[in-house]
């Protein structure tokens, strides 16, 4: 397929700035695959379309309040988004390691520039440029989590024009998220409530954790026309022995593995590379992409947010929903106005 294949028109005030007043409140458009079908409905009666014994399958990623502003000596200010430890291997100090950063502006983030916080607490090290032009920091002085916690900022997303508030350190998370790690949220679990939960595991179906830590690529647009020469960014997942075995009884019972987000589909799909198609424990760096054609090993449903065009997230839908369909979904919810993008509706393929 061509990159411009799957390109929509949307009008900028369909890009959702806020979240809906409460979680559940999101609008849900249901692609049926098999009768080609499209029904409007709510995320609050998300159970109305799954069966018991199916699964929903959902990432614990914790978004990191990841954005920080610190100084130069000179005095000019840098913006960090802090993406993941790596480790130290110059230090044989328990727990020592690097960070790999973006820098903004870049070009004042040089090797050897010291980087301190405003109150002191925390100065780092650039010690190294990525390929991609990212920045390895070390940490010379303080405690990078504790400076997140008390000064980091919500990394929302860049079409999400405003800067972050109170409200975005609760609503830019998921109920069940438990791992740190993330630098952007797994948006299709963020229509989930404990409410909405205990609902579904009433009607029997079952939720299984699993792990992918999202990080800045899932924003990077595809610049080639060849969408296949693509290069996703590392993250780190993991699919655990206990996960891979509820997710394998679901299937061996006739329910559906429900892939909440794309960020559980790649998940499932890499555990199903390390094993040789089948669904396995597993764990490590992924870059996997997923576009049409493509024959999905644990994936059955997929619950997911609308997204923007030339994104590799939405060449992962088109691959499960297929591309005619998906162009019908996306034209009926911008016709009736939909709320597009992290915050918005949602949209579910059956």
């Amino acid at each position: 397929m061509r990159i411009e294949d799957l390109d929509y028109d949307l009008p900028p005030e369909l890009i959702a700035q806020h979240p809906a007043a409460r979680r559940e409140d999101a609008r849900l458009l249901v692609l049926d695959r098999a009768s080609g079908a499209l029904h409007d409905s709510r995320v609050a009666e998300l159970g109305r379309w799954l069966r018991p014994g199916d699964a929903l399958a959902l990432n614990e990623t914790k978004v990191r309040p990841a954005r920080l502003d610190v100084r130069r000596a000179s005095g000019g200010r840098i913006e960090l988004l802090v993406v993941r430890p790596e480790p130290d291997p110059s230090s044989a100090a328990a727990g020592a390691c690097l960070w790999r950063v973006l820098a903004k502006p870049a070009k004042k983030a040089a090797p050897g520039t010291a980087l301190t916080t405003d109150d002191g607490c925390l100065t780092l090290e650039v010690v190294e440029i990525g390929e991609e032009g990212e920045r390895v920091v070390r940490v010379v002085s303080g405690d990078l989590d504790r400076a997140l916690e008390a000064h980091g900022r919500v990394p929302l997303p860049p079409y999400i024009h405003r800067p972050p508030e109170a409200e975005d350190r609760e609503r830019y998370q998921t109920v069940f998220a438990r791992v740190d790690g993330a630098v952007a949220a797994p948006t299709a679990g963020l229509h989930f409530t404990p409410g909405l939960l205990d609902a579904l595991a009433a009607q029997g179906v079952a939720r299984v954790p699993l792990l992918l830590h999202v990080g800045p690529g899932t924003f990077r647009p595809i610049s080639s026309p060849d969408p296949t020469k693509h290069v996703m960014d590392e993250e780190w997942y993991e699919i655990t022995p206990e996960a891979a075995a509820a997710l394998s009884a679901t299937r061996a019972r006739g329910g559906r593995i429900v892939a909440v987000g794309t960020t559980a589909v790649r998940a499932l799909e890499s555990a199903c590379d390390e094993h040789g198609g089948a669904l396995a424990a597993s764990r490590g760096w992924t870059r996997k992409f997923i576009l049409p054609p493509y024959e999905f090993r644990a994936v059955d449903t997929l619950l997911t947010n609308f997204h923007l065009p030339r994104t590799t997230l939405l060449l992962l839908v088109a691959a499960v929903a297929g591309e005619d369909l998906l162009r019908r979904a996306y034209a009926h919810a911008v016709a009736g106005r939909y709320r597009f993008y992290s915050y918005g509706d949602a949209m579910l393929v059956v």
